[in-house]
């Protein structure tokens, strides 16, 4: 069977990661990359280095990865749309709502395939906790909190750490649990002498009364990827940086002063460290988008969702600024 096509759009740090994955996947033959200041990262001496978007649709490619700064993707992809070219394009999906759904309407009604790259989706702690949550393993889930933070990457200039990084957190809490954002509220800071915000903390909920909290910086020298999530029976925590996933069990005790009999808490029970194989997370998302390129069955983020994603992230922007609670 003839190799998929595919291209590369936009080559800085994520392009190159994407270069590194694509030269070497089953199925795929990565033709070409496009990038007005050629290939920077020099990953691809081997590999056609183009310079608009127009030459690369010129090749006749299959498919196209974006990985160009976020205020360019409506652009690209509604070029690519055009020319029947499916696509994988870097999370966020776009830097506003309203061009978020350009790209979702353009791309079903041309029927072009069109994901989302929401890599921590693919990260095999946070897989096996979706698996174990939605099988019940925690019972009713209560609270969702997440800790994402570090340093300021200074590849990022376009978009503060809502659509940078807390875009993620929004991504992971609904798909982890099947629900729906019902309400946000958020409170920011502008620390680092820019015109977007570099750090938020935001208080939501979901559907079926599930509390959230995304905590998100480029403020701290620790670096922590974190989600916790409780319910019934005890508390899941991963963290992706490690791809670990430790189950703490609810205990069982006895009480047996009449005065406290009422008080139902928990008391802290065993703790698992779960096993469960590791693949890097960017191998994974490419073996899905390759496969639904190919009109076999895959799991990827659709644009659908990540347009509901950037959707909430304008709703914690619109708090913030306004100092208010947003319903959605």
């Amino acid at each position: 069977m003839p190799k998929l096509r595919t291209a590369i759009i936009g080559m800085g740090m994520m392009g190159a990661n994407h270069a590194r994955v694509l030269s070497n996947l089953d199925g795929v033959e990565l033709v070409a990359v496009a990038d007005p200041q050629g290939d920077a990262q020099k990953v691809l001496p081997q590999v056609k280095v183009l310079n608009i978007v127009d030459e690369v649709i010129k090749l006749g490619v299959d498919y196209c990865v974006i990985s160009a700064p976020t205020a360019f993707h409506e652009e690209i992809a509604l070029q690519l749309i055009a020319h029947k070219i499916h696509f994988l394009v870097e999370k966020p999906i776009a830097d506003t709502y309203a061009s978020a759904v350009k790209i979702r309407d353009a791309a079903k009604s041309a029927n072009v395939i069109g994901a989302v790259g929401h890599i921590e989706r693919f990260n095999s702690a946070l897989q096996e906790a979706r698996k174990r949550v939605l099988a019940g393993e925690l019972g009713t889930i209560y609270q969702v909190a997440t800790r994402r933070q570090g340093p300021f990457p200074s590849r990022i200039s376009d978009v503060g750490v809502v659509k940078d990084l807390a875009t993620h957190d929004i991504d992971l809490t609904s798909w982890i649990t099947g629900k729906k954002y019902l309400q946000v509220s958020a409170n920011a800071a502008f620390r680092s002498g820019r015109e977007h915000e570099d750090l938020i903390s935001v208080s939501g909920l979901l559907e079926d009364s599930i509390v959230v909290s995304h905590l998100v910086n480029w403020l701290s020298p620790l670096k922590e990827r974190k989600i916790i999530i409780t319910g019934e029976k005890g508390t899941f925590v991963a963290d992706t940086l490690r791809a670990d996933l430790t189950f703490y069990e609810n205990g069982k005790i006895e009480i047996s002063q009449s005065e406290l009999a009422h008080f139902r808490g928990v008391t802290q029970g065993d703790v698992h460290i779960l096993a469960f194989e590791k693949p890097e997370p960017l191998v994974v998302e490419h073996q899905n988008f390759r496969d639904a390129a190919l009109g076999k069955p895959s799991n990827i983020v659709s644009l659908e969702e990540g347009t509901t994603t950037v959707k909430i992230a304008d709703a914690i922007i619109e708090s913030y600024t306004n100092r208010s609670l947003v319903k959605l």
